[in-house]
């Protein structure tokens, strides 16, 4: 249980598939060994009667964990929304279910609401890979491609604009104030792997409270695990070609100038330096110095192309996706 006079956090986490049966009980044992306790774990499975069967004969007995199916459409968003709206905590936190937390990981991300303004809190990602290193090719920029924090983004406890899913919390009232997560945005099991919905969210967050802070401490940590198919560059491509089409779906929901704001600094400031240190990492016979600037540039252009092309199916009405309301159930009990 939660000390008296601290806000009771309930920890969700979403599962699709048994493939990643081992991961997703060292995720709820890392929620479990907090130093500061979690209210509850929330398991929302997401239309697998197979995996949800399985799961619920693993915690029929753990008091703190409760399995629940997905009670809206296929994918992450929906799922996240079932879990938030059987949630009895004031703060709801996130972990992804291929993911384990450090062990203050909850105790960081509910100090950050000491301040009564504050409506979210993330923590820092970090990537284990499969091989057991970072591909030289790969830069550090893009490690949102892999679900991981990035060189670019700010240290310490600062104020963003919005957090990054897999390792975010909310207080319960900014679901009151602007809805859930929003489903047609992110991802959807095995399909194209899309995102942006918590970036939407905290947009419309913001819009709806103007006086919301939103921060990241990245001394709320997880480790994330990288399979070893995404460590190619055939996925990043995929990748970032899908992050392009999430972007024109954000941006179509919130406008240009607050949907890409974050975008166009990281585009025009962090992206070139990461280039000029590859380039610089070449000349000096480093090893993937070349092939990370290569990467850098080519992430530019397949997210700019998936733009284009979500920018014109956004515009022809080809694809659309829907805020519902996620606040608590009040039929449970």
């Amino acid at each position: 249980m939660s000390d008296p006079g601290t806000p009771g956090v309930s920890v969700v986490i979403c599962a699709y598939t048994e493939e990643r049966w081992e991961d997703v009980l060292a995720a709820v044992a890392s929620v479990r060994a907090q130093s500061r306790p979690a209210l509850e774990t929330l398991l929302v499975v997401d239309h697998n009667r197979a995996l949800l069967d399985r799961l619920d004969k693993e915690y029929k007995e753990t008091g703190e964990v409760r399995v629940l199916a997905n009670a809206g459409p296929r994918g992450l968003s929906a799922g996240r929304n079932t879990g938030i709206a059987a949630s009895r905590g004031e703060i709801v936190a996130f972990l992804d279910d291929d993911a384990v937390a450090e062990r203050d990981w909850l105790g960081h991300l509910a100090a950050g609401y000491a301040d009564p303004r504050v409506m979210a809190v993330g923590g820092r990602t970090e990537p284990v890979w499969a091989s057991g290193r970072r591909p030289d090719w790969f830069p550090e920029e893009f490690d949102w491609v892999v679900g991981c924090s990035y060189r670019g983004l700010p240290g310490g406890r600062v104020r963003v604009r919005n957090v990054l899913g897999g390792n975010a919390s909310f207080r319960r009232e900014a679901f009151d104030a602007a809805g859930g997560f929003a489903t047609g945005i992110g991802r959807d099991g095995d399909k194209r792997p899309l995102g942006g919905e918590e970036t939407e969210l905290c947009i419309r967050l913001s819009r709806a409270r103007p006086d919301a802070v939103l921060l990241i401490d990245d001394r709320a940590v997880i480790h994330h695990r990288v399979p070893g198919a995404r460590e190619h560059f055939r996925y990043f491509r995929t990748r970032t070609y899908a992050e392009g089409l999430s972007k024109a779906l954000v941006a179509r929901s919130v406008g240009t100038r607050r949907g890409l704001e974050s975008e166009r600094r990281y585009t025009t400031r962090v992206l070139p330096a990461g280039v000029v240190r590859g380039l610089r990492d070449a000349l000096l016979f480093r090893p993937g110095g070349a092939g990370r600037a290569g990467a850098i540039v080519a992430g530019v252009l397949t997210a700019a192309g998936g733009y284009l092309v979500g920018s014109v199916r956004a515009r022809r009405g080809a694809v659309t996706f829907c805020v519902v309301a996620a606040g608590k159930d009040d039929d449970r009990d």
